[in-house]
C-alpha cells in the first residue's frame, strides 16, 4: 500500500501541477492537504530528490517548474483523478511488470495495485512473444484486478483496456490510434502499444480470482532504434518528449482513469461502440493466422463479446474468440 509520505507527495504534486508554475504558500498547501508545514517541506525535498525543480521563495511559497519527462510514483498518483482506487509502485528495472504483479497477486495484493517499470528486460506479449521495453522511450505498467466474475465477462477487460488506452493517447499526445483485434494499438500501420491480460481462476467456482492487465506503449523511438526483427512492424507515438511535460506519468494516469470507468460497468459494454469505431480490421480483407497457416478471410463484424466474425473465401462464416489476424492490405 502507498505510504503516508507518498500520499502527501502525490497530493502535493497534484496541487503544484494544477497551479501552472504559480507560487502557492506553504501555509496554504498545509491547509489544503490537512498536514503540517513541516510535512510539506519534507515532501518538497523528496520530490526534488526525484529530479523535480521546485522553487521556494520567502513570503511566496513553492512553485513547480518545468522538469521535463520523468517517471515518479508521486507524479503518476498526482495526475490520477479516480480517488481511493490505485496504489502505484515504481520499479527501476524488472523482467516483466506482469510477472512481478502476478506474484504479488498470489500473495494477496489488493485490487487497484499498479506496478510501473522504467524498463523491462523480458517484457512479454501475447502468444509468448517479447515486448521491447528499453528505458526512457516507453511506458510499461500492470494493473491488478479482482473482478469476481466469470471468465467470459473477464474477457471484456482486454477490449475495454484497448479503448481506454487509445483514448488516453489521444488526450495526452493528440495522436489518434486504431485497434487491431484483439488488443494491439496501431499508428501509421505499425504497432505502437501491446496489451496482455493474464487471469487466475478458482477451479471450484469457475470465477476469476485475479486479472493482471499489462500495457506497454512506445512513446518515442529507442535511442538505438527498434531491434531488427520488429523494426518494420513497430513505431512510436512522437519523435521526442521535449516540451511534453511529464507525458509518461500523465498517459499512465489517463489510461487508468479511462479504464476504471469502463471496468465499473463492464457488463454494459460502454466501450464497445468506440472499439468498433477504432477497428482497423472491420470491412477489410485479412489473414487469420493459425499456426503456420495464413487463411484469407474478410472481417465482417465484432459481436457483443468482442469476438471477430469473419467470412472465409469459401463463403463460410466463423466467429473468432481469440487468436491473431493481419490486414492483407498491409501484410501481403
Amino acid at each position: 500500500m502507498i505510504s503516508l509520505i507518498e500520499n502527501i507527495k502525490a497530493r502535493l504534486f497534484r496541487v503544484l501541477a494544477e497551479n501552472d508554475e504559480n507560487y502557492i504558500s506553504g501555509a496554504s498547501l498545509a491547509k489544503e492537504l490537512l498536514v503540517s508545514r513541516n510535512a510539506i517541506w519534507k515532501a518538497v525535498q523528496s520530490l526534488r530528490l526525484e529530479g523535480y525543480d521546485i522553487s521556494a521563495v520567502t513570503n511566496k511559497g513553492y512553485r513547480l517548474n518545468k522538469s521535463g519527462d520523468r517517471l515518479s510514483e508521486a507524479a503518476i498518483s498526482g495526475y490520477i483523478k479516480t480517488a481511493g482506487v490505485f496504489s502505484v509502485e515504481l520499479l527501476k528495472s524488472v523482467a516483466s511488470t506482469n510477472t512481478v504483479l502476478c506474484g504479488m497477486a498470489a500473495k494477496g495484493a489488493p485490487e487497484g495495485y499498479v506496478v510501473v517499470a522504467e524498463e523491462q528486460t523480458a517484457g512479454r506479449g501475447r502468444q509468448g512473444r517479447s515486448f521491447h521495453s528499453p528505458p526512457d522511450s516507453g511506458i510499461y505498467f500492470s494493473l491488478l484486478l479482482r473482478p469476481g466474475s466469470k471468465a467470459d465477462d473477464a474477457a471484456l477487460v482486454t477490449s475495454a483496456a484497448a479503448v481506454a488506452t487509445a483514448q488516453a493517447i489521444g488526450q495526452i499526445t493528440g495522436v489518434e490510434v486504431g485497434i487491431k483485434w484483439v488488443n494491439d494499438l496501431f499508428y501509421k500501420n505499425k504497432k505502437v502499444c501491446g496489451i496482455l491480460t493474464e487471469a487466475t481462476l478458482d477451479m471450484e467456482s469457475g470465477m476469476v480470482e485475479s486479472i493482471v492487465l499489462g500495457i506497454g506503449i512506445n512513446i518515442t523511438r529507442p535511442e538505438n532504434g527498434f531491434p531488427g526483427l520488429i523494426e518494420n512492424v513497430a513505431t512510436a507515438l512522437i519523435e521526442k518528449t521535449e516540451g511534453k511535460e511529464n507525458i509518461r506519468c500523465r498517459l499512465i494516469a489517463a489510461t487508468l482513469d479511462n479504464f476504471w470507468k469502463y471496468y465499473l460497468s463492464l457488463a454494459q459494454r460502454g466501450f464497445l461502440e468506440e472499439y468498433r469505431k477504432r477497428s482497423i480490421v472491420l470491412g477489410r480483407d485479412i489473414y487469420v493466422l493459425s499456426g503456420e497457416e495464413r487463411i484469407p478471410a474478410h472481417a465482417l463484424a465484432i459481436d457483443e463479446d468482442c469476438r471477430l466474425i469473419v467470412r472465409y473465401e469459401n463463403g463460410k462464416k466463423a466467429t473468432l474468440n481469440s487468436g491473431e489476424v493481419r490486414v492483407r492490405a498491409v501484410d501481403n
